[in-house]
């Protein structure tokens, strides 16, 4: 009986098996920013993808190919000589990353120059229009030229996805891993379905003040609503995230984003963007809060003081607010506390959907610490207008984004025929 074993297998399907069965090609060119195409490399087994790794000459001067064997468990390309192995890779393989991008493999793909294994099976990649992701990692200035504003320009003309780096005062760097494993899963199973679709989403929660130094809020981490904002600019969509106080470091720079603290803030943020651009869908994965003080204090309060007694009085319903100005598709959350019963689950879903005015809504059981606020997990019952009903067990919530935006796709769909 033959057995055959690799250290990467160990992580295979460790985040997900969202790319179970799928080839990607992994080029690699002389950055130094080259280390972290390593922890890509696994972080897309990870999400259960085959790797097969292509390095330029100028990358195997900085990093010894063997290192991207011992991550993927397949043999590394660094020349091709008179094989066909470019040609092989682009057409087994169902896409391809260059991570990281330096200048000089951005501008010679734009023109066509293909002196490099990178380049050789990149241009093979674009001839067969099949999907193609590329992470910039350069000096600022260099990122900023215009021979490369231009090269990115006609490349992005070509269906190519180039991804904003994180910058500086210096440097265009490495884009997060994380951030390019998704667009590389988006690219290959979705596309740029959502292409000329606006979408405007909420996250997080929001602020309540007693005084100027306490406030009352909830444990949302938002999450969940930049998971649906990211997924849907990767799939093409015009995206406005607005989110309450949350980790700043989750917030992708590559997303229009307006920050809030108060409901009344967050409403009125969603209500000046209806009146002044057309969305096709409305997305309140926000949790804002739904009481405030009656009473605020412009001074702290005394800690002293034996007892304190506070009023507390609704603060405005986003969804029911918007309903009197906007006609188009709403997708509610509801973080409900059930102790496991989906049945009442349901029931607090159903009378939401229609006390809110609500096409589609998303429910999940806040009683396990295991999923929900401040889980990079969710488990979710989602209910239509139309009677439509599905339950995701607990996964990502990158993967419960993917799943509500399909649902979106469809109807947004049906309402245009």
């Amino acid at each position: 009986m033959e057995f055959h074993y690799h250290p990467s297998d160990e992580i295979r399907g460790m985040e997900s098996d969202s790319l179970n069965g799928k080839k990607l090609v992994l080029g690699v060119t002389g950055s130094v920013a080259i280390y972290k195409a390593v922890d890509l490399a696994r972080e897309l087994i990870k999400r259960s993808a085959d790797v097969y790794v292509v390095m330029s000459k100028d990358a195997t001067k900085l990093v010894d190919p063997q290192l991207f064997e011992w991550a993927t468990g397949n043999k590394v390309f660094t020349e091709f000589s008179g094989e066909v192995g470019h040609v092989v890779l682009s057409q087994t393989c169902d896409g391809m990353v260059i991570a990281p991008a330096t200048a000089n493999t951005i501008a010679k793909l734009a023109i066509g120059v293909a002196d490099t294994s990178v380049s050789l099976t990149a241009l093979n990649f674009i001839g067969l229009r099949k999907p193609l992701v590329i992470a910039p990692a350069m000096h600022l200035a260099m990122y900023r030229a215009p021979q490369i504003s231009e090269a990115i320009s006609k490349l992005r003309s070509y269906g190519v996805m180039i991804l904003e780096p994180q910058e500086d005062d210096v440097r265009a760097k490495f884009p997060e891993v994380d951030d390019i494993a998704l667009a590389v899963e988006v690219a290959v199973l979705r596309g740029t379905d959502l292409r000329g679709v606006r979408v405007l989403v909420t996250a997080g929660p929001t602020r309540e003040f007693l005084d100027p130094v306490r406030f009352l809020t909830n444990a949302s981490s938002g999450r969940m609503g930049i998971a649906i904002a990211k997924e849907a600019y990767f799939r093409g969509a015009d995206v406005t995230l607005i989110h309450g106080p949350v980790n700043r470091a989750l917030i992708p720079k590559y997303v229009r984003s307006l920050s809030v603290t108060t409901t009344t803030e967050m409403l009125n943020a969603v209500v000046n963007e209806l009146k002044n651009k057309h969305y096709d869908v409305v997305i309140l994965a926000g949790a804002p809060s739904d009481f405030k003080f009656k009473d605020v204090s412009k001074m702290k309060v005394d800690s002293s003081i034996e007892s304190l007694e506070v009023t507390l009085q609704p603060t405005p319903k986003i969804a029911e607010e918007i309903r009197k100005i906007y006609n188009g598709l709403v997708v509610g959350f509801a973080a409900e506390t059930v102790g496991g019963d989906v049945n009442t689950l349901r029931d607090r879903a159903k009378r939401k959907l229609v006390e809110r005015g609500f096409n589609i809504i998303v429910a999940n059981d806040v009683s396990s610490s295991e999923v929900g606020f401040n889980s990079r997990f969710n488990e979710v019952l989602i209910l239509g207008s139309n009677g439509f009903e599905k339950f995701i067990p607990k996964t990502r919530k990158e993967l419960i984004a993917r799943e509500i935006l399909d649902i979106i796709k469809k109807l947004l769909r049906v309402n245009k025929t």
